[in-house]
């Protein structure tokens, strides 16, 4: 079912204009569709899927994003509370947001005073967001699709900050997984917007990997320019991801190559900025993916 099927029309009305439009994000600013913009995952927490964990190591953070930003990141996302569902992962416990505070604020306030690059908090806590935000973070991502925190929609408004509303389910069921993402994200945008979220300032996540089987993740992929075509700037989160993991049968240490295809695929879809752990890697898949889409050609 596509969403014209839907009924839900209104955002594809303004596409042109959302793809012409910019995001100001502090001193910075997307430009969105001139390029792919990377964001590099820095997962302040003891219990990372992807085996990436930094915990309290504020130095070794610090190594890792000046490497990430000296390898082509132009975002750095800042987590302090694993997304992997409890129950898939033994061990995986929700984070009270003192904790998460306490993982996340010291390391923002590094990060801005010393790295040129914004810096995104993923959260699903509205009191973690304002901190984050009053520390340096330019930017809030929020895998719940702005659910599991009431006031998460009205505190990005009030912030003005750009938000990532990242589509979940609690349960991978569906009877149409593309046209069913694209009608709850449009709904989230609605509501977004009448808590006083600006339309220019809302990116579109599929959610690869949340609420969702192998088999979802990759119609979700196939069919991604139902959700370009929106008219909001989309960013892909597929690294290392269990959907690669069920296809390569590999394991999370050993799926760059599955994230590469998944990185250039979503590109050549029009995704506007891709969610990645390797960073140097995916840097020079995007940068040739993009001389392939956008057109790219030597100077003279």
């Amino acid at each position: 079912m596509s969403t014209s099927e839907q009924g839900e029309s209104e955002p594809q009305s303004n596409a042109a204009e959302q793809q012409e439009q910019t995001i100001r994000t502090g001193p910075d600013l997307f430009d969105w569709g001139a390029k792919t913009y990377v964001m590099g995952v820095l997962n302040i927490t003891p219990d990372s899927f992807s085996g990436d964990g930094l915990g309290a190591d504020i130095e070794r953070t610090m190594a890792l994003a000046r490497e990430f930003v000296a390898n082509g990141a132009d975002v750095l996302d800042v987590g302090g509370e694993s997304t992997r569902p409890p129950k898939v992962y033994d061990g995986v416990e929700p984070v009270d947001a003192d904790e998460e505070l306490a993982r996340v604020i010291p390391i923002i306030e590094r990060l801005s005073s010393e790295i040129d690059v914004p810096i995104s908090v993923d959260t699903r806590k509205s009191s973690v967001a304002r901190a984050a935000v009053g520390a340096g973070a330019a930017i809030v991502n929020d895998v719940t699709m702005l659910g599991y925190d009431e006031e998460m929609a009205s505190t990005v408004g009030e912030l003005g900050v750009p938000v990532v509303i990242s589509h979940i389910r609690d349960r991978a069921r569906y009877v149409d997984v593309v046209g069913e993402v694209i009608t709850d994200l449009i709904a989230t945008v609605h509501r977004a917007e009448s808590a006083g979220v600006a339309r220019s300032s809302i990116i579109l996540d599929p959610g690869i990997g949340f609420g969702k089987t192998a088999a979802h993740s990759l119609s979700v992929l196939r069919n991604l320019a139902e959700l370009t075509n929106l008219g909001f700037p989309v960013l892909v989160g597929t690294s290392r991801k269990s959907s690669i993991g069920a296809v390569l049968d590999l394991p999370v240490d050993d799926r760059v190559e599955g994230t590469a295809a998944t990185v250039a695929l979503a590109i050549a879809s029009g995704a506007d900025m891709v969610r990645v752990h390797d960073v140097k890697e995916m840097a020079r898949v995007a940068k040739m993916s993009d001389a392939i889409v956008r057109r790219w050609s030597p100077q003279k």
